[in-house]
C-alpha cells in the first residue's frame, strides 16, 4: 500500500492539475509516480523539467533508459524498473536482450558498459567517483558533456528511485523482477 495518495487527475486542481493535463496529453495517462508527485506541484514540475531537458542530452534517449535499468536495479526500485523496462521496449525501441542486461548493469556494446559501470559506481561510491573512474568513460569516448549527462541521468533516477521506494508508489506498468544480485 502506498504511503503517500496517488491523485485524481480528474479531481485535482491548480498547478498540478495542469501539470496532470500535459502529461495526459503528452503519454495518453498520468502514471502512478507522476500522480504521487502532484501532491507538491513543486516536486512534479521539478520532476518533468529536469526529465525533459535531459531528453535533449547529446547521450540519447537509449543510453538514458540503459542507465535508469541499471539503476533502478541496483537501488532496487520495482517502479523504476517496471516503467523503464516498458518504455525502454515500447517507446525507445531498445531489444530485449539489450534490457535484461542492463538491469544487471551489462551491456554488449563497450562504450555503453562504460557508461553503465560509472553508473552503478555513482550509486556505490554516492558520487564520490574518482579519477580513474571518470577517465574509463574518457578513454570509452565519452566527451565531457556525455559524462555530465550521464551523471544527470543517474541522479534524476535516484530521485526517482528513493521517491517511488520512500512512497511505495503502486506500480501500474506490467510488473518485471529485480535482479537482486544487481541491488547495491
Amino acid at each position: 500500500m502506498s504511503r503517500l495518495t496517488a491523485l485524481n487527475p480528474e479531481t485535482t486542481t491548480g498547478k498540478s492539475k495542469d501539470l496532470f493535463t500535459a502529461i495526459q496529453g503528452k503519454l495518453g495517462m498520468v502514471p502512478n509516480m507522476m500522480r504521487t508527485m502532484g501532491n507538491s506541484p513543486a516536486v512534479l514540475n521539478g520532476y518533468l523539467s529536469f526529465s525533459g531537458a535531459l531528453g535533449e542530452s547529446s547521450i540519447g534517449g537509449k543510453l538514458g533508459e540503459l542507465i535508469a535499468l541499471t539503476v533502478a536495479n541496483a537501488n532496487s526500485c520495482e517502479y523504476c524498473n517496471a516503467a523503464h523496462s516498458f518504455i525502454g521496449e515500447k517507446l525507445v525501441h531498445i531489444d530485449a536482450n539489450s534490457i535484461t542486461d542492463a538491469r544487471e548493469g551489462k551491456s554488449a556494446d563497450a562504450k555503453i558498459q562504460a557508461a553503465l559501470d560509472f553508473s552503478r559506481t555513482i550509486v556505490e561510491k554516492r558520487g564520490l567517483v574518482n579519477d580513474a573512474d571518470v577517465d574509463a568513460l574518457k578513454n570509452a569516448g565519452f566527451s565531457e558533456a556525455g559524462i555530465a549527462e550521464i551523471i544527470a541521468h543517474v541522479g534524476l533516477n535516484l530521485f526517482t528511485n528513493y521517491f517511488n521506494n520512500a512512497a511505495k508508489v503502486v506500480v501500474d506498468f506490467p510488473a518485471v523482477e529485480l535482479v537482486e544480485t544487481a541491488a547495491i
